[in-house]
């Protein structure tokens, strides 16, 4: 059985009425932005379940716009994200969907671009303000964005998993969770680390030869 503390009962500080459909949403909107470069002109919020059906009643549309802006779960500007992203000349789209066997609390964020494909996440809000992002642009991940996380894509060769450890030990970071999965030939590596992602070390990963595509996420705040 889980241990659940004061912070798990309480909830975070939020704007909105409801931790699962503001402050978590506002959550799987940061850490998506986190992924991403600037140069998308359009998001489409895809919605599912129990999000699609009360995302304007609870306020869910203005947390996850709030979310892309860049905003905490208690930043006072998200009741005007729909109006700071029209300044921004950023479009917005919402949509009701069925997005298969998953958390009711779920939503597909698709970064749309003028000169490159589509980039998307799924994330859900699994209450208490906590979140589970579940794939990255096709890529099967768990992870909750508690803890700084770098995600990993590469060719798998004997040894990968040394190189990248190494780094990581060899600059005093220490590992919390380590998780891999292979699908011909090409491995998904997502590590979740007990102190904050410097921009040197991603650029010390990327530079193996095997590695496809490597990105940070530092934790984001609840």
């Amino acid at each position: 059985m889980k241990n659940y503390g004061v912070f798990d009962i309480i909830g975070p500080t939020m704007i909105g009425p409801s931790s699962s459909h503001t402050a978590g949403a506002v959550r799987i909107g940061k850490i998506a932005r986190s992924l991403v470069d600037d140069s998308f002109f359009k998001v489409s919020f895809h919605l599912h379940g129990s999000f699609a059906k009360t995302y304007k009643g609870h306020g869910t549309d203005r947390a996850l716009v709030g979310g892309i802006l860049g905003m905490n779960p208690y930043d006072e500007r998200i009741k005007s994200s729909f109006d700071i992203a029209e300044k921004n000349n950023i479009q917005i789209e919402f949509i009701e969907d069925d997005l298969g066997y998953v958390h009711p609390n779920t939503v597909k964020i698709v970064f749309q671009y003028k000169e490159k494909d589509n980039y998307y996440i799924i994330g859900s809000s699994i209450g208490g303000g906590n979140i589970l992002i579940t794939n990255i642009n096709g890529n099967e991940v768990e992870f909750s964005g508690n803890y700084p996380t770098i995600l990993v894509k590469y060719n798998d060769r004997k040894g990968s998993i040394s190189r990248i450890s190494s780094i990581l030990s060899n600059n005093d970071i220490n590992i919390a969770t380590m998780k891999v999965s292979r699908k011909e030939k090409i491995a998904t590596m997502l590590i979740e680390l007990d102190s904050p992602i410097e921009n040197k070390i991603i650029n010390k990963i990327s530079l193996l030869d095997e590695i496809i595509y490597i990105t940070g996420i530092n934790s984001i705040e609840r």
